[in-house]
């Protein structure tokens, strides 16, 4: 049986008096492909950023590996939305992704030097060649030495992911990975996630519910509140021609699933 790395109980959230996310329950096991999907406003990035322990919880807990989640935040890799940047800034590719070595060094207590003494020297060979094997995972090793902002959109979100993966994260935590993404770079994206969740637990937060579905094994709709729904043995989902979940028929089912 796959062990809980994300149980979320009885969590609510506010702005201000104005309750956002109300008695959220959920359980994330390992080698979950969880997709959460919603409406704008609903919740689902003040549920990420909870998750994350960017917002401090007033009600109920979250557990990472069964431990308060400040301590085990390390587990996390993080892709965050906009990978909108400076294209003029002269920075390399493999530069960007060795940057994943900073959560992980910060956690090396018993190293001989502080973490962040290597950032003042620089990287080591063993950091580069990590952060090479981590490109070369999301198809971009070719892409090493180039500027980041000569990518495109979906490249810059490849490197991204690759950096997340050098801090060696049990579960990827990706926010709209596929934003201002055309419709074949949407494609690979999710299908190296899928090639990924063989090895760690991914969840994503995305707009894009044809597209992700296609590949999640759990759905999570948070509107203030959560409907959770497997859907890993679907064998009669109503798909359309290009293989995506139909939007209306998930819903349907979700709705379903929800007045049981």
């Amino acid at each position: 049986m796959m062990q809980s790395v994300i149980s979320i109980s009885n969590l609510s959230y506010g702005y201000e008096k104005q309750e956002v996310l109300h008695n959220i329950n959920l359980e994330v096991k390992e080698r979950d492909f969880l997709a959460i999907i919603g409406p704008n406003g609903g919740g689902k990035s003040t549920l990420l950023k909870a998750i994350l322990g960017i917002h401090e919880i007033e009600q109920g807990s979250i557990k990472i590996f069964n431990q308060s989640s400040s301590k085990n935040l390390a587990k996390i890799g993080y892709v965050p939305q906009n990978t909108n940047i400076n294209t003029n800034f002269p920075i390399k590719v493999i530069e960007v992704v060795m940057m994943g070595h900073i959560h992980s060094l910060k956690e090396q207590k018993s190293s001989r030097k502080p973490w962040h003494k290597y950032l003042s020297i620089g990287y080591n060979e063993f950091e580069r060649s990590c952060a090479m094997s981590a490109l070369k995972q999301v198809g971009m090793d070719q892409f090493a030495n180039a500027k980041i902002g000569s990518l495109s959109g979906g490249q810059r979100q490849r490197v991204m992911i690759a950096r997340a993966l050098c801090a060696h994260p049990a579960i990827l935590l990706l926010d709209e990975p596929t934003a201002n993404i055309d419709v074949e770079g949407q494609k690979q994206i999710y299908q190296l996630l899928k090639e990924l969740n063989k090895f760690i637990t991914v969840v994503v937060v995305s707009h894009d519910i044809s597209v992700v579905l296609s590949y999640a094994s759990k759905v999570a709709h948070i509107n203030k509140t959560i409907t959770y729904h497997d859907i890993s043995n679907y064998s009669d989902v109503a798909r359309h021609e290009n293989g995506h979940f139909c939007e209306v028929e998930m819903l349907e089912r979700m709705g379903k699933a929800c007045s049981c």
